[in-house]
């Protein structure tokens, strides 16, 4: 009786078809999770960029209101002023350059 037996041909085909299965299997994974990762990502950017146009928006109101309403000199000075140093603030905090460099065991730096 020929019942299962198989050539070492048979074997090591057998086991090449089960490591592409495996191979294939981990990349869609990876895939999938950068996928959704980019969503988040674009998800995150579409809100921030409704948060940062509703303050300019609010800043413009304001500011409009003050020059329009003949707001006296110093009020319309810190109408201007104000949401000046916020936006000059936070883009020297993202045009500012910082470097990461992670320790080594011991806490040696390189």
């Amino acid at each position: 009786m020929n019942a299962l037996t198989l050539t070492p041909t048979q074997v090591m085909a057998a086991v090449g078809a089960l490591l592409v299965l495996v191979l294939v299997w981990r990349t869609a994974s990876r895939r999938a999770k950068a996928a959704a990762s980019a969503a988040r990502t674009g998800a995150r950017f579409v809100s921030l960029a409704g948060r940062v146009l509703f303050n300019a928006a609010l800043i413009v109101v304001a500011q409009w209101i003050v020059i329009t309403q003949r707001g006296s000199g110093w009020l319309l000075v810190a109408m201007l002023a104000v949401p000046a140093l916020f936006a000059s603030y936070t883009l020297t905090k993202a045009l500012t350059v910082t470097t990461y460099e992670p320790r080594r065991r011991g806490g040696e730096r390189r």
